[in-house]
């Protein structure tokens, strides 16, 4: 079966909803959430993740290619947007529906703020 559009975004507010649910059990906070979309000024598909004292955004993606500079670029944008510390990206692991089983990807500089290192800055 073609995937639609519909079908496309049908997916990914699936894969969305499946990580926000996944990380508010795991983390215990009720305040985790999938996003509506806000056009140019969005700010993220999932908000509500604290670290450190500061937020951190998640840009869900449920794709067949894989685009992980575009991505990652997209993240940084709208933790911006945000006033985030970080944004990382949670890609759909095709062939498993486990939330806890999907790719996290995220720059060097966003893992060792995670870490215990200085806020990074974004060289995009």
């Amino acid at each position: 079966m073609t995937r639609t559009n519909k079908s496309a975004r049908a997916a990914g507010t699936r894969h969305e909803t499946a990580i926000a649910t996944y990380l508010a059990d795991a983390l215990d906070d009720d305040r985790i959430e999938r996003r509506a979309r806000s056009g140019a000024r969005d700010r993220g598909d999932i908000g509500g993740i604290r670290h450190r004292g500061r937020r951190v955004v998640i840009e869900a993606k449920n794709t067949t290619r894989t685009e992980l500079g575009k991505w990652i670029k997209e993240a940084h944008r709208e933790a911006g947007n945000d006033d985030a510390a970080i944004g990382i990206v949670v890609a759909k692991r095709h062939g498993n529906g486990n939330p806890a089983d999907q790719w996290v990807h995220m720059t060097l500089a966003d893992l060792a703020w995670l870490l215990g290192a200085d806020h990074p800055t974004y060289d995009e």
